[in-house]
């Protein structure tokens, strides 16, 4: 297959963010695919023995697996019907390791389709406590309606509205996994490259200031909020948090602490100069643990 051309605005661009050659080696090459055992259905060593696979285990996930080995149609396997586990890429199972739901909590998920997240935070409350998981997309909604079938997820109410329009909840925790350009995830979606204008990043970053900041709003005091996103963008990332930063004098950015290797959170870009708060961040390029790129932030709400 031919190597899709990167713009020469999104060399520059990136250039100035991180080791180019690097950051596109590793956005290109096929990566080690990875499931997350749904222990709605079965324990992990049942999961184990029973599909026989070379497993290598995620670090920051115990229930994510490397699958070690070439294995093709691993979403045929009839395992997979049954719900016991999710074909999910490794960095996108952080966002909920850091949030860590509770069995108990009142939880939204405020952009959820197709569910990957979603079922990994009814796994993580063992079905106990409500989830709100909305999305806008009606079509895409089908797909999160059958993933939480599929995977059992019972403690959930499903929803269909822009995120910005929620009102009036004090949720304990919230996920914001921003719609956003998608740039960490190239090796899978290399149409990206085509696609990708600085226009279409600032429109994005709007949207997702209206979704942070609503999520904000319905967050109780003393509530923990995880914004995340698959882009390595930092108007769509440090300056959306930046912007909540300086608009909400209790929004406060928690350290992460997760077992990965990960890089420097962007403090300025441009002309911009983002809030201090945004050091905390937590920014993860393809090349440093050879997944898709990922930026996630947890933020607490003072009491």
């Amino acid at each position: 297959m031919k190597t899709p051309e990167f713009k020469q605005k999104f060399i520059d661009r990136y250039s100035d963010l991180t080791d180019f050659e690097e950051f596109k080696k590793y956005s290109l090459k096929m990566q080690t695919k990875s499931l997350r055992v749904n222990t709605l259905k079965v324990s992990i060593p049942e999961f184990k023995e029973r599909m026989n696979l070379k497993l290598k285990q995620v670090p920051w996930c115990k229930e994510g697996f490397f699958i070690d080995e070439e294995v093709f149609g691993i979403g045929n396997r009839p395992e997979h019907g049954l719900g016991y586990f999710y074909v999910q890429e490794a960095s996108s199972m952080i966002p909920i390791e850091v949030l860590n739901p509770k069995p108990g909590d009142f939880v939204l998920d405020m952009a959820a389709a197709p569910g990957s997240k979603t079922t990994q935070i009814g796994a993580k409350m063992k079905n106990e406590g409500y989830i709100i998981a909305n999305d806008t997309d009606y079509t895409r909604m089908s797909s999160l309606n059958a993933n939480l079938q599929r995977c059992g997820v019972r403690n959930v109410i499903t929803t269909l509205m822009q995120g910005r329009f929620i009102r009036g909840f004090e949720f304990d925790k919230i996920l914001v996994d921003a719609p956003c350009s998608g740039t960490g995830t190239l090796s899978k979606s290399p149409r990206t490259i085509k696609t990708w204008n600085p226009f279409s990043v600032r429109r994005l970053a709007g949207i997702q200031r209206q979704l942070i900041k609503t999520a904000f709003e319905n967050l109780k005091a003393g509530g923990e909020l995880v914004y995340s996103t698959c882009t390595l963008e930092p108007e769509e990332d440090e300056g959306v948090i930046s912007y909540l930063l300086d608009n909400f004098s209790d929004a406060k950015v928690s350290k992460i602490d997760i077992d990965l290797k990960r890089s420097s959170a962007v403090t300025s870009f441009g002309k911009k100069e983002y809030n201090p708060g945004v050091k905390n961040c937590l920014r993860i390029w393809p090349q440093d643990n050879g997944t898709d790129g990922f930026f996630i932030t947890k933020i607490k709400k003072d009491l």
